[in-house]
């Protein structure tokens, strides 16, 4: 049974920097291997929106406007895990933000920027 679990959010203040984690389980190496990632989020009162995604090798990444030049997305496939790390965080960027990896979607971790 394939699980995704997201987590690293927070409370931060603008201007500061978080880097979040999702740890799939129910792969294989192989099987994680082929599959691009992709983040999104969702803010309150709004639909979920693509932030990121990357390639099964990693050499392939591709970001959302919002997200270009302050988010990093990478993976580590040995460890099934993706990540995003997210700097210059503006009070916009609240919202909970979850992993897909073969249509298969995390819980969510929730990222809040504020003073």
């Amino acid at each position: 049974q394939v699980q995704l679990v997201e987590s690293g959010g927070g409370l931060v203040q603008p201007g500061g920097s978080l880097r979040l984690s999702c740890v799939a389980s129910g792969f294989t190496f192989s099987t994680f291997s082929i599959y691009s990632i992709k983040w999104y989020r969702q803010a309150p009162g709004k639909e979920r929106e693509w932030v990121a995604d990357i390639s099964p090798s990693g050499i392939g990444k591709d970001y959302a406007d919002a997200a270009k030049g302050r988010f990093t997305i990478a993976r580590d496939n040995a460890r099934r895990t993706a990540y995003l790390q997210m700097n210059t965080l503006k009070p916009d960027d609240t919202a909970v933000y979850y992993c897909n990896v073969n249509n298969n979607w995390g819980q969510g971790t929730q990222v809040t920027v504020s003073s």
